[in-house]
């Protein structure tokens, strides 16, 4: 075997969604991963510390993208419209293709611990929309509404999005969901006063 591989990092991410959907997360070892991605031990703990981490990877890539994207909305957008629409850019991590993002969604499904760390990768995404949000001079209580609900439009729209038989973009997706929300809320008020 060679010593340089590449796209190491993308082979290994391939391969352990690969047996983690044939064999179960809990019976796939770490040289089962290196193995079937053609690279070692060695090379699989350049890119992640454990194989939990081959299912969160993108977590700080996500999180930078969404910030970015919240930065980028122009001041005057009311914070939870800012907010969805910055969720809207992770399309660009998962490429707006749901297969992937299917498998994986399959295999944290499947395992309780898992499903744990997404929902605080899932917190953390939260908190840090809510931070920005607070720079924008946005009441702290309010930023962290809008961005809980924001990241409740992309859990929602994250769901559908992998489940569809016809791919569509990520962002029409939280769209859609955001007006279903808006529709929602609007039907709501009408009876409570």
């Amino acid at each position: 075997m060679g010593r340089w591989v590449p796209d190491s990092q993308g082979r290994l991410i391939k391969a352990a969604i690969e047996l983690f959907t044939e064999y179960g997360f809990d019976q796939t070892t770490v040289a089962q991963i290196a193995a079937h991605a053609g690279v070692t031990q060695r090379t699989f703990f350049r890119y992640f510390a454990d194989k939990r981490e081959v299912l969160f990877w993108g977590q700080q890539k996500l999180d930078s993208l969404l910030v970015a994207a919240l930065e980028a909305v122009p001041e005057d957008v009311e914070p939870l419209d800012a907010a969805v629409e910055a969720v809207k850019s992770a399309g660009a991590v998962f490429g707006d293709e749901p297969e992937g993002p299917r498998l994986r969604n399959q295999v944290i499904a499947a395992n309780t611990e898992l499903r744990e760390r997404e929902l605080l990768k899932v917190a953390m995404l939260a908190e840090s929309l809510a931070a920005t949000l607070s720079r924008r001079d946005v009441d702290p209580d309010t930023a962290r509404l809008a961005a809980q609900t924001a990241v409740t439009v992309f859990a929602v729209a994250f769901a559908h999005w992998i489940d569809e038989d016809a791919p569509r973009q990520f962002a029409t997706v939280v769209d859609e969901t955001y007006r279903n929300l808006k529709a929602l809320t609007a039907t709501a008020g009408v009876g409570s006063a």
